[in-house]
């Protein structure tokens, strides 16, 4: 079993996301959050099971896909997956060092 942390910069990720959608509707912002992180528990039995994040070409950076969201992690070994970022999928991710986690 895998072990899935959230970085800092994930969690605040992830709480722009609810605020953002929160102003419309609680509610959905809520189940739009629970979706993500629902998606990112995967991780635990397959953590292989994201994408290499195109842009980076990486086979320890990651990615997994929600509705319009990327949801980027990297495996550190073989038991653990760190979620470095949650963005809109129309982003580029280009560069590493801009968000929390080991480099």
């Amino acid at each position: 079993m895998t072990a899935v942390f959230w970085t800092p910069d994930a969690r605040q990720d992830l709480q722009g996301i609810y605020d953002y959608i929160a102003a419309e509707s609680p509610h959905y912002a809520g189940l739009v959050v629970d979706h993500i992180i629902g998606a990112v528990n995967r991780l635990e039995r397959f953590p292989e099971s994201g994408r290499i994040v195109p842009e980076l070409k990486r086979s320890d950076v990651r990615e997994v896909l929600w509705r319009s969201y990327r949801i980027v992690y990297r495996l550190i070994g073989q038991d653990q997956a760190h979620v470095l970022t949650v963005f809109r999928s129309e982003r580029l991710f280009t560069d590493l060092r801009n968000v929390g986690g080991p480099a």
